[in-house]
């Protein structure tokens, strides 16, 4: 196993989505190198470690983030926790579009504003790519979730014309068994009711929850990276594939299948990118010497679940 780089130098970082599936690993991994962490939560400061925010007000105590080196921001409402509707869709946006612009210009108004600005987006940018492997040189896609994405980089701009480096994160499936898309599919799984979904085909781009901290990291600690970065492992599969291999890991049958009219039903437009494919391919981390620790499908699965 390849072991995580970690900084020399003790830093302040604060963190947007810090009670989060990603926010708070990447919490206590900072902690636990001895590195200054600043929550930004959504009431009134208790702590000395807190800092107030309301996203939907565009409102950040821009005063809590004197002295950060740098802000990682991955707050954001879950885009599989409820089925999707036009209602959900706008919240989906608008939780992203209002925080990155609040954060960025509350960075953008310090006098001393931090060195970096880890923005956490998705694949979503690319929308469906079918078969074709993509890295982060390809446009943009069309539909909800590319344009999504689209607007949530833009809102970054007051905090890059401010000479903040800011990198987009632009994150896979995560591999976790706590929480997001894949702490659903665990006991499904275990249950020996897992399947592929539609027919399979489609590529899911995945990262471990460990590589996923160790990437953020790395985008914090690298002066050389800005703009569009993908955190995803350098293999993607397919949904089949992924299938097998969650069935090899729990030694448990996956007779089962969900055809897509039964997505569609349960989960609404989201269904559509359940189904869509997505091959990308982590460029930017590679060249820059990021190690994956878990870079399989089956060494995701296996590291999740100890």
């Amino acid at each position: 196993m390849v072991t995580m780089q970690r900084s020399a130098i003790r830093k302040r970082v604060a963190v947007t989505g810090a009670s989060g599936l990603i926010g708070s690993a990447l919490v206590r991994s900072l902690r636990t190198d001895g590195h200054h962490v600043l929550r930004l939560v959504r009431r009134p400061a208790r702590t000395a470690d807190e800092v107030e925010w309301d996203p939907k007000r565009l409102y950040v105590d821009a005063a809590g983030l004197v002295g950060v080196d740098a802000v990682v921001h991955l707050a954001g409402a879950g885009v599989g926790e409820r089925r999707w509707n036009e209602a959900y869709k706008k919240e989906i946006r608008d939780s992203r579009v209002l925080g990155t612009t609040a954060i960025s210009q509350a960075l953008a108004s310090l006098a001393n504003p931090p060195e970096a600005l880890v923005c956490g987006t998705a694949l979503g940018w690319y929308g469906d790519t079918g078969t074709r492997a993509v890295d982060e040189s390809a446009p943009a896609g069309t539909g909800f979730l590319p344009s999504v994405c689209v607007e949530w980089e833009a809102a970054a701009a007051p905090a890059e014309e401010a000479g903040i480096r800011v990198t987009y994160a632009r994150t896979g499936l995560v591999v976790a068994r706590e929480g997001g898309a894949w702490g659903r599919l665990f006991p499904v799984f275990r249950a020996g009711l897992g399947g592929r979904m539609g027919d399979g085909r489609q590529y899911w781009s995945h990262i471990s929850l460990h590589d996923e901290v160790a990437a953020l990291r790395h985008l914090v600690d690298t002066p050389a990276l800005s703009g569009p970065v993908n955190l995803t492992a350098p293999e993607p599969v397919t949904n089949r594939e992924v299938t097998a291999a969650m069935g090899r890991v729990l030694r448990r049958p996956t007779l089962f299948a969900v055809p897509a009219p039964v997505l569609k039903v349960a989960l609404g437009d989201f269904a559509e990118d359940v189904l869509g494919s997505q091959r990308v391919l982590p460029g930017r981390l590679l060249e820059t010497g990021f190690d994956f620790a878990f870079p399989t499908i089956d060494e995701a699965i296996r590291a999740a679940l100890r």
